[in-house]
């Protein structure tokens, strides 16, 4: 008699005095890369024959292989929650393993009572995986104590599982960048161990040839305490922090550097310099920040500006922070972005002038005024990235719920999305400044140098486009 196991909403088991020699069980699972790396997570087994697969191209079975004991846990779960099911204790398990399981293979797992002892409440069961051919994948025999009275609970709703590789969207990034000539890079007052690391690290992988500005013997003394060698650095003497920024503006006018890098000094020393008069780097184009952010909830790059630089745009510079971060994310990859511009709605209301200003943008991208994306807006921050919210209020649109450019309608907003995505939701941001004669990597003094590393990565990707707006 088969074991059918809980019923909807519940779990049921099958007490010792229910089961015969020939009673079965089974399920169907069909492997997926995520339950690979599920269970590569959970036991720490990252054997790179299952979690690297340029390794497993060249091992003996040319793909990724499920862990052996993936099947054994399948057979586990059969156990424990139809046959015998809840309150069954494990004796013992003997496995033959004797094909491969790949990615995208179905799996039937069946068990078979073999033996009773009623006196022990113990029962032996034949237990066997095919795969979708039919041919056995894992054979063996386990033992059980079966419980002695039935058992029927309600099915306990597990925890979501997220699985993100961290930093996995700026590794893509790096990998592109890495293959093109290093940025000639001024990196601005680099006198602590996190800017030093972030511009040595970013060198070491080919994205950047440093000129360090700033007090050199404060720079020496950071390197010396840190444990890091900078010998062989061009290093351009200063005497503080605001002479620094204004040598870095001079060191890209005179050639000799064809980016920015802020290090241990404010934001506002930086684009001080940047944005002087006589001695900057302007453009016709309005300065704007883009956060690249890797987001584990978000199955893509999403880029959020501006959260750093213009306090209050009006609709002229609000045009420009759009046009930056077309620019910037076709330069990483991303052909024809989506740009949402966000509002506290998504109906046109003139009470709210974001709403108003989101709908000129987009009526300035019908007429090409804004070009190289598709626009829509205004859209609440909900109708910009979920799908489910899109569906629940009809919203018919090419932008919505899947937006790569999220608009803010000022910084104080746009900080406040940043930094919750940051901190709430486990998002990384790598930082940028465009609009200027050169991009900026403007990073914050608390950030990480992996974080240092994605900014110059992506400074990389836009000088390489040539899209600057310069």
């Amino acid at each position: 008699m088969p074991g059918t196991g809980a019923t909807i909403g519940y779990i049921e088991n099958r007490p010792i005095d229910e089961i015969e020699v020939g009673d079965h069980a089974e399920l169907v699972r069909t492997l997926t890369a995520r339950d690979i790396d599920a269970f590569a997570v959970v036991s720490g087994d990252v054997n790179p024959a299952h979690v690297d697969p340029e390794f497993a191209q060249d091992g003996i079975f040319h793909k990724v292989i499920a862990h052996g004991m993936w099947g054994g846990a399948l057979i586990s779960n059969v156990l424990g929650t139809q046959l015998p099911g809840p309150g069954t204790i494990y004796l013992d398990q003997s496995l033959k393993f004797l094909k491969p399981v790949g990615i995208g293979d179905t799996v039937t797992v069946r068990v078979t009572v073999t033996r009773k002892d009623s006196e022990k409440n113990r029962v032996t069961l034949d237990c066997r995986c095919t795969n979708g051919d039919g041919k056995p994948v894992i054979t063996g025999q386990a033992v059980v104590i079966a419980p002695d009275r039935k058992i029927r609970r309600p099915r306990v709703t597990m925890p979501d599982l997220l699985l993100h590789r961290r930093g996995a969207v700026h590794d893509r990034l790096l990998a592109r960048a890495e293959s093109l000539p290093a940025l000639p890079t001024a990196v601005i007052h680099p006198c602590d161990a996190a800017s030093l690391q972030g511009a040595l690290q970013s060198r070491d992988l080919g994205l950047i040839d440093p000129v360090l500005v700033g007090p050199e013997e404060r720079i020496r003394s950071a390197a010396e305490e840190a444990g890091l060698d900078v010998a062989g650095l061009p290093v351009v003497d200063t005497p503080h922090s605001h002479a620094s920024a204004e040598m870095a503006v001079t060191l890209v006018r005179d050639g000799r550097a064809d980016a920015l890098m802020k290090g241990a000094l404010g934001s506002d020393e930086v684009m001080a310099a940047v944005v002087a008069k006589s001695k900057g780097l302007r453009s016709e184009r309005r300065m704007s920040h883009v956060h690249v952010m890797d987001v584990p909830t978000y199955p893509k790059p999403l880029l959020i500006t501006d959260a750093a630089i213009n306090i209050a745009p009006d609709l002229q510079t609000k045009a420009d922070i759009v046009r930056n971060a077309i620019d910037l994310a076709r330069a990483i990859g991303i052909d024809a972005p989506k740009v949402a511009i966000l509002s506290a709605a998504e109906m046109i209301t003139p009470r709210m002038q974001s709403t108003v200003e989101a709908a000129a943008l987009c009526k300035m991208a019908d007429r090409g005024q804004i070009s190289g994306g598709v626009l829509d807006g205004p859209l609440a921050f909900d109708n910009a990235v979920s799908m489910r919210s899109v569906a629940s209020k009809g919203i018919s649109s090419s932008v919505a719920g899947q937006a790569d450019i999220l608009v803010v309608p000022d910084l104080e907003a746009g900080s406040m999305i940043a930094k919750q995505l940051m901190y709430l939701a486990g998002a990384e941001a790598a930082g940028i400044v465009l609009g200027a004669q050169v991009p900026i990597l403007l990073t914050s003094r608390a950030d990480d140098t992996r974080t240092r590393v994605a900014s110059a990565a992506i400074g990389v990707l836009f000088s390489a486009t040539r899209h600057r707006a310069w």
